[in-house]
């Protein structure tokens, strides 16, 4: 799959790829049939993967994390797959295109992916109109961000805006403070400017009928004391989880040579180099809040193996990006089928002899 993966990224371009890999889900997304084929080849159910969390029914804990449908285009194709929640955006206020292309690289060696997009986004009156529609059985997640030219001082507004226009078509926000997908991005690291963002949106959720859980996604590159200052301010104020973590962009020990990586130039990184700091940074928070609050764990995803040692370190529910584009369209039911329990057979009593 990787080789594939990798012949089709040199041909394409990795971000045409996943281009062409819009338009054919929003092809199935105009069809029932065929999101009821999917829905038949690739997912499970089974009772022993439902979850409870934050007040919500998940069929499974394998969730598709932001990044790959940014406007909600396609989430009901993906969670025909078996995606047991879809985490759409980042959204900004605003439309903005990112960063200039190319902006998104495999690393086959690696089971990664570089990417400097930056926060492509159509803006949220364009995601409005994709999740307006009723979308009941699907649980759907918005990552929320700024807009780059938005000044730091002036995230807070951003923030609040697609809060407040997408809320009552969500059923849980990500607040985005890991903006890493180059060294230049936004990313607040203290308290004050945590809150700063969170202030607002718990305000707006105290005058509304309905709960939608706050979490927070953090980013790998912060330092033990900042991911104990994070986990802190989930446990001194209404946030509901926190999801560990996003790409880094550090790239050191990777198997890409280093004369590739300059043609793919700055970026971040995702994929199985992130497992074990996302492992590390799960176990932390979960160690520190005590396991009494919520944790999604992001990064470095690749095996169902993978999935059982993040549950280990403390995770509710996971989330992939790279694992799915390198592993394909059953990559959701697979992982879903590593953690259903085998059943066990009770052992035959040997057939007693024949009276001679």
């Amino acid at each position: 799959m990787k080789r594939v993966l990798h012949l089709i990224s040199r041909l394409l371009g990795a971000e045409r790829a996943h281009s062409c890999c819009l338009v054919l889900l929003r092809i199935a997304d105009k069809v029932p049939m065929v999101k009821w084929l999917l829905h038949k080849l690739y997912a499970i159910e089974d009772s022993s993967l439902e979850r409870e969390v934050f007040g919500i029914h998940f069929r499974n804990p394998i969730g598709l994390a932001a990044g790959f449908d940014r406007n909600g285009e396609v989430f009901r194709p993906l969670s025909a797959l078996g995606f047991g929640f879809v985490e759409i955006g980042t959204v900004t206020p605003r439309p903005q295109q990112g960063n200039p292309k190319p902006r998104i690289f495999t690393l086959p060696e690696d089971n990664a992916i570089l990417n400097r997009i930056g926060l492509a986004s159509k803006g949220f009156e364009a995601v409005l109109e994709n999740v307006r529609k009723e979308h009941k059985g699907i649980v759907l997640g918005c990552n929320i961000g700024k807009n780059t030219v938005t000044p730091p001082e002036e995230a807070p507004i951003d923030y609040l805006r697609v809060f407040r226009n997408l809320y009552q078509y969500m059923d849980y926000f990500a607040v985005n403070v890991s903006y890493n997908t180059t060294h230049k991005q936004y990313i607040p690291r203290s308290r004050e400017s945590i809150m700063a963002i969170l202030e607002p949106l718990f305000d707006f959720r105290r005058g509304q009928n309905q709960y939608r859980p706050i979490l927070l996604k953090i980013s790998p590159d912060l330092t033990n004391e900042e991911i104990d200052l994070m986990t802190d301010i989930m446990v001194d104020t209404p946030l509901d989880g926190i999801i560990a973590t996003n790409a880094t962009t550090f790239h050191s020990g990777l198997q890409t040579s280093q004369e590739e990586l300059r043609k793919c130039g700055a970026g971040a990184v995702s994929g199985a180099p992130l497992t074990e700091r996302t492992i590390e940074i799960v176990r932390r928070v979960y160690t520190r809040c005590n396991g009494t609050y919520p944790i999604i764990g992001v990064g470095g995803l690749m095996t169902g193996e993978d999935v059982k040692r993040m549950m280990e370190a403390g995770a509710t529910l996971v989330q992939v990006y790279t694992g799915f584009i390198y592993n394909g369209a059953g990559f959701a039911g697979d992982l879903c089928k590593s953690l259903i329990a085998p059943e066990v057979t009770e052992p035959t009593s040997p057939a007693a002899p024949e009276n001679q």
